[in-house]
């Protein structure tokens, strides 16, 4: 006989409430299984960095971003008492360095140093890009600026930008401009200057910034354009000529230089880099990192160094950073694909 029958005082168990209270009670345990391991995570963002931290420089040593890149982990070692290692992984104008990067582990113990061709320009001259430059990156402070510069030979009769603008107009696409390589800033910023005038030039392509020089030297290219560090003591030899700077204001250790923009009103062409993360990387870690680069960059030691390089700094939130890193994407794919630069 069925018991519920048998006793007619006895109510049978509500199944609805049942359910409801099994539900509870599975809800109130995954509450508690997530809030015990999610602590182990939140102590270990708050007591990083705990090992050695990799930097990576898709770069060469000893050019600027590898010697910015130096200065900044030896500042950043002393603040945070762990070790910053700089890793240099050089190779597709940044784009090897770089993915090694974005494909690294978001614990905040890889990151590297993105500049103006790894994080904006190769996203349009490259047909295949390993990592999206926007997508697979947490940008956290923006590390070093620097003008861009207008040489030209020794012996060219062009002693101004505008001399040099006249003379390109008169000889359509019998002068010739060096860059360090196809794609990278130098390079869009004589394509820039020729669309802003509205004048054409041949592009020639060397493999550095050292053998531009030596060729700009010889006279074999009338003009380049190229870091102002790199050829400020050339030009103060007498070697070649210093005709203006890519900047919008003038710059301390040039003073007397005149912008390119007092005669092209508008151009600006300047080399930057950025440290970043991978994507996913614990903002609290994004923002620690954030507050010890900028108060890092202001340091006397730094300070004094980026000086004499004539290197400047502009103290960025990562929200900050970002939008400057879309917004320079955007500025040089325009370019980029208005001149239809390819690089392999």
């Amino acid at each position: 006989m069925d018991r519920d029958r048998a006793c007619p005082g006895h109510r049978a168990p509500d199944a609805y409430a049942m359910i409801r209270g099994i539900t509870r009670r599975l809800a109130l345990a995954a509450g508690l299984i997530g809030t015990a391991l999610a602590l182990p995570a939140h102590a270990q963002e708050a007591s990083w960095p705990t090992r050695p931290v990799r930097v990576i420089v898709p770069f060469g040593a000893g050019g600027t971003t590898d010697l910015t890149a130096r200065l900044i982990t030896g500042e950043m070692t002393r603040r945070l008492g762990q070790p910053w290692i700089v890793e240099n992984r050089a190779g597709a104008g940044g784009n090897i360095g770089s993915d090694v990067c974005a494909k690294s582990p978001p614990d905040g113990y890889t990151l590297c140093i993105g500049t103006i061709s790894s994080h904006a320009i190769n996203n349009a001259v490259y047909p295949r890009m390993p990592y999206d430059n926007l997508r697979d990156f947490a940008p956290i402070a923006l590390v070093s600026i620097q003008p861009n510069a207008l040489y030209v030979t020794a012996s060219s009769p062009a002693k101004t930008v505008a001399e040099l603008i006249a003379l390109l107009k008169e000889h359509p696409g019998d002068l010739n401009f060096a860059s360090s390589g196809v794609g990278t800033s130098i390079h869009l910023a004589g394509e820039l200057l020729t669309q802003m005038t509205g004048t054409q030039a041949v592009h020639v392509p060397y493999r550095s910034s050292g053998e531009l020089m030596t060729e700009l030297m010889a006279g074999n290219v009338q003009m380049a354009f190229d870091n102002l560090s790199s050829g400020l003591p050339l030009s103060r030899d007498g070697r070649i000529r210093l005709l203006g700077v890519a900047s919008p204001t003038r710059v301390a250790i040039a003073p007397d230089v005149p912008t390119i923009a007092e005669t092209l009103p508008g151009f600006e062409s300047l080399t930057w880099g950025a440290l970043f993360a991978p994507a996913g990387t614990p903002q609290a870690i994004i923002d620690r990192v954030n507050r010890e680069i900028n108060a890092a960059l202001q340091t006397p030691e730094v300070a004094k160094r980026y000086e004499e390089l004539g290197i400047t700094t502009r103290a960025m939130t990562p929200e900050e950073v970002r939008a400057f890193v879309v917004s320079e994407t955007e500025r040089w794919g325009k370019v980029a694909r208005t001149a239809n630069i390819r690089a392999e």
